[in-house]
């Protein structure tokens, strides 16, 4: 038998999500973001679930050709743009769109030879500060670009660096439409964050980039959860208890025997642990699902195992179903957001670390 731990991709998740993104802006065209491998779900057990989206946004050259493959022939752009010249060549032959965020993307193309030119996104640094042309430097940059005979159409991006906290995107948003006034050209500067918590009038963007949303993370977590934005998740991560145990009061449990039980206690020995892509750094209490109901690892996160606490499910015992995120077969829901903050971090990295031993599936 093999190892009693699973991960499924919940298709409909995926549909639904991407419909909350286009109904939180209506006028507006979705771009499914699928760098990382579709966050660590893997591009072709998400794809049935995406292809509701207007567009597919990536990063790399080897993607865009797996999402080719797949049948798409809808708009794929490349989010950081080509890395060296000869990537303009398979751009040319996959029609990619891409992105233009430094002097030396147009270099690049200025010496590209092709019979078809080129849709560029025109990325300005609104205060992100990591890609993009100063405001400064926008226009002649689209001034340049619009006199390559290797250029077709020029849209123009940007990206918020505080849409999901207080902060917000006013700042950023004023930078981008100084810099950008009067050029012409569809703009693209909504990421989840910005889409869910910030569309409205003041806020124009032809193409909106639906990312971790659509993964059923909530992009402000912990100000709003899933449920407020009517996300669902798009993974689970399962498994099964393998052994279990009566604890004493004052017993310890696993490495550096960091969990002491205060009183008689059963604990189960679960079929998961960081060599899956469970953070180690979990500490106890942060939650799980036991037979769907709610209860807590106890004692250190190791390789292969994690210990919970059964107290809250006296019935349960070998073999019984710990949802370690996603969704349990009684359709209770444990957020991914609730397990990275324990671990000090973000729904993005649990996904995309699942390991490759973890057997994954795909269900509607």
């Amino acid at each position: 038998m093999p190892r009693p731990i699973q991960a499924t991709i919940h298709t409909q998740a995926l549909r639904h999500n991407l419909e909350v993104c286009r109904r939180a802006a209506p006028d507006a065209r979705i771009w499914a973001v699928v760098k990382a491998n579709a966050y660590g779900h893997g591009i072709e057990r998400a794809f049935e679930g995406l292809r509701g989206a207007d567009g597919i946004a990536l990063l790399d050259l080897e993607e865009a050709q797996r999402v080719r493959n797949l049948g798409w022939r809808g708009p794929i752009l490349l989010l950081e743009g080509v890395f060296e010249q000869r990537d303009l060549e398979l751009c040319s032959r996959l029609g990619l769109w891409h992105t233009v965020h430094c002097q030396e993307q147009i270099d690049m193309l200025a010496i590209h030879k092709t019979n078809e030119p080129h849709r560029v996104f025109l990325k300005v640094n609104s205060g992100m500060n990591r890609l993009g042309f100063q405001p400064e430097q926008v226009r002649s940059a689209w001034t340049r670009l619009n006199a390559l005979p290797q250029v077709d159409e020029i849209s123009l991006m940007t990206h918020f660096s505080n849409a999901d906290g207080p902060k917000g995107i006013a700042g950023q948003m004023a930078v981008f439409k100084q810099a950008t006034d009067d050029l012409p050209g569809e703009r693209t500067v909504s990421n989840s964050a910005a889409t869910l918590r910030h569309s409205g009038p003041g806020l124009v963007s032809d193409w909106v980039r639906a990312g971790i949303a659509t993964y059923g993370s909530a992009p402000d977590y912990p100000e709003h959860d899933i449920a407020h934005w009517g996300l669902q998740p798009t993974m689970t991560l399962a498994a099964k208890i393998i052994a279990t145990r009566a604890l004493s009061a004052g017993d310890t449990v696993g490495y550096g025997s960091n969990f002491t039980a205060d009183k008689p206690m059963r604990i189960g020995v679960v079929a998961c642990g960081y060599a899956d892509g469970y953070p180690r750094i979990c500490p106890t209490d942060t939650p799980v699902l036991i037979n769907g109901v709610r209860s807590r690892v106890v004692g250190r996160v190791s390789m292969d195992m994690i210990t919970v606490d059964l107290d809250p499910v006296p019935q349960a015992g070998m073999g019984s179903e710990v949802t370690l995120w996603g969704r349990a077969a009684n359709g209770a829901v444990l957020p991914i957001d609730e397990i990275a903050a324990a671990a000090g971090t973000v729904g993005y990295e649990l996904m995309c670390a699942l390991a490759q031993r973890v057997p994954v599936v795909v269900a509607d």
